[in-house]
C-alpha cells in the first residue's frame, strides 16, 4: 500500500472519528443545563479530533500535489 493510500485511509478514519465528535457534543447540547459540567471535556476532545483532521487533510493534499 502506497503511503497515499495509507494517508487517505487515516484520513477516512479521522473523519469518522470527527463525525461522531460532533455528534457527542450535539447531544450534550441537547442534555444542557443537566450535564454542564461536561462541556470543556467534550469540547476539547471535539476541537482536537478537528485538528488533526484537518492536518491530516493538508498533508493528503500536499502529496497529492507531488504525486
Amino acid at each position: 500500500m502506497s503511503k497515499l493510500d495509507e494517508m487517505g485511509k487515516k484520513f477516512r478514519k479521522l473523519q469518522l472519528r470527527a463525525a461522531l465528535a460532533k455528534m457527542k457534543l450535539r447531544d450534550l447540547a441537547e442534555d444542557l443545563p443537566g450535564k454542564w459540567t461536561e462541556i470543556e471535556e467534550i469540547a476539547e476532545e471535539t476541537s482536537a479530533v478537528f485538528a488533526e483532521l484537518d492536518g491530516a487533510r493538508r498533508e493528503l493534499a500536499s502529496m497529492k500535489k507531488l504525486r
